[in-house]
């Protein structure tokens, strides 16, 4: 099946993608909301020049869905059907456990004329991020939720004992309820390795987000 994938920059859409492509899926493209005012993705605040880069990187052409709150879902709508122009058939979502979460995504392709997946779909959480870890995987902490986790994970590369910590302090160990979210900036999907510096942190009082910028 041709597929797009609706991609953060993050561990579990990274994750999904593999599996798909593993499967004998093809991607045909990466779709990406972005928060015109900001000027970065929505959630994950990546920068359109590092979402150009990973486009790059995993060879696969990028739709961004440059929107507001007001036309959040017509504008990823749109999108998928600029992936439908391409050759989608479906849409891969890497959404794990939350039902609203699969009720939203099912409605968006069904409003777009696609099949919705969900490759990671009720799946235990710790053993995905361990999957991804041990994959080979580099996922960096881009934003934490400040009631949780302090700044000290900010910028902090994944791995089986930093998830440790994160559990320790009470955080889902795959920030799947919002704790953290990642830069995944290489991995067996990628052809290169993105390679980044970090930037200033900013205190949004409910969470702490680094900057990541392309070198």
């Amino acid at each position: 099946m041709k597929f797009a994938m609706m991609y953060s920059c993050g561990k579990d859409s990274s994750l999904a993608l593999y599996r798909m492509i593993n499967e004998g899926h093809t991607p045909v493209a990466l779709v990406t909301t972005f928060n015109e005012e900001q000027g970065r993705s929505w959630f994950h605040g990546v920068s359109e020049e590092l979402l150009i880069s990973v486009s790059e990187s995993l060879d696969i052409p990028l739709i961004i869905c440059r929107c507001g709150p007001d036309n959040y879902s017509e504008a990823i709508e749109e999108g998928l059907r600029k992936a439908i122009q391409l050759g989608a058939e479906g849409c891969a979502f890497g959404d794990i456990d939350i039902e609203d979460h699969l009720e939203w995504n099912k409605q968006r392709c069904n409003n777009a004329g696609l099949s919705c997946v969900l490759p990671l779909w009720q799946e235990d959480r710790r053993a995905l991020t361990e999957e991804l870890i041990h994959g080979g995987f580099k996922a960096a902490i881009k934003i934490v939720q400040s009631d949780i986790l302090d700044k000290s994970f900010l910028g902090q590369t994944l791995t089986t004992d930093l998830v440790e910590k994160i559990t320790a302090a009470g955080s889902d160990p795959c920030g799947e309820n919002g704790e953290y979210h990642t830069f995944v900036y290489d991995g067996p999907i990628f052809r290169k390795p993105i390679q980044i510096e970090f930037g200033m942190t900013v205190d949004f009082k409910s969470h702490m987000a680094i900057d990541i910028r392309p070198i």
